[in-house]
């Protein structure tokens, strides 16, 4: 802990509430969505305005993998544009929240079973940036990353997000943002607000899933046959559900919005804990 302060130091910037901050976890979907009003994009912006207001949010992307787990540790992250081909005004759209050294270094502090390393480089990439931006669109919520350590399997992803609960009681949204069906070489834009049957499958099998509170099959999610291996080619888009569902009390309920599969292979789904 070393520049770090004491423990007591690094928690008290965050005060304990009497209700946990809910958590969330969004399909994001393309980054259009950030700039063009559809359903999706006003289901953002309804949930934004529906929850309590939070200290701070910690966002897990499926767009910031490293080696290793590493937070944002800077005073005002950057805009990350990481995608091409897109027009340039959304190329020109930015987020310009602050972050919290703060939050990155209670992170760390909470983290036990991973050395979490605080970095100083990345900001905010599309899967952070273009939800928040119609979730709260004022720009005025301190934002933090924490990145996916690739070299990782599911469940240990899961069990170290579980020690992030209690973030949630210091009022910080945990956000995870990926997509449960997440397929790109099988992308059909002639489908533009339908799935293909193994989507539509996958997705459905993970809801009852969720709604049963099987999360040790949402892990092993590779054992549910040939729609979770077409729906999860690659799992980082499908690990950030892995962390919302990690930081759920047992008796919380789950409600969820933008339940569709789009463009054949994306799935919208996105759900809202607490």
């Amino acid at each position: 802990m070393s520049g770090l302060g004491s423990a007591f130091d690094v928690l008290a910037s965050f005060e304990k509430r009497e209700h946990a901050m809910p958590a969330v976890f969004v399909g994001h979907g393309s980054p259009m969505n950030a700039i063009e009003d559809n359903e999706v994009s006003r289901g953002w912006a309804r949930v934004g305005a529906a929850l309590p207001s939070p200290s701070a949010i910690l966002c897990v992307s499926a767009h910031w993998q490293t080696r290793g787990v590493m937070v944002t540790a800077v005073d005002r992250p950057r805009t990350i544009h990481d995608f091409s081909g897109f027009p340039e005004a959304l190329h020109r759209a930015a987020y310009p929240a602050p972050g919290s050294p703060e939050l990155a270094r209670i992170t760390r502090h909470q983290v036990t079973s991973a050395t979490v390393g605080l970095d100083g480089d990345w900001g905010l990439d599309h899967g952070a940036w273009s939800v928040l931006l119609r979730m709260f669109p004022r720009a005025d919520v301190p934002v933090v990353q924490l990145s996916l350590d690739a070299t990782r399997e599911p469940g240990w992803h899961y069990d170290m997000a579980r020690e992030l609960r209690g973030l949630r009681e210091r009022g910080v949204l945990v956000l995870g943002s990926g997509n449960i069906v997440h397929n790109l070489g099988r992308l059909d834009r002639r489908s533009a607000n339908a799935g293909f049957d193994w989507a539509v499958e996958f997705d459905a099998r993970v809801k009852g899933l969720i709604d049963a509170g099987d999360h040790r099959a949402l892990v092993e999610y590779e054992r549910l046959g040939r729609a979770a291996r077409l729906s999860v080619p690659t799992n980082e888009h499908y690990l950030p559900l892995l962390y919302a569902l990690a930081v759920k009390a047992e008796a919380e309920p789950v409600a969820y919005f933008n339940e569709a599969t789009v463009m054949g292979s994306i799935s919208m789904r996105s759900l809202v804990i607490g």
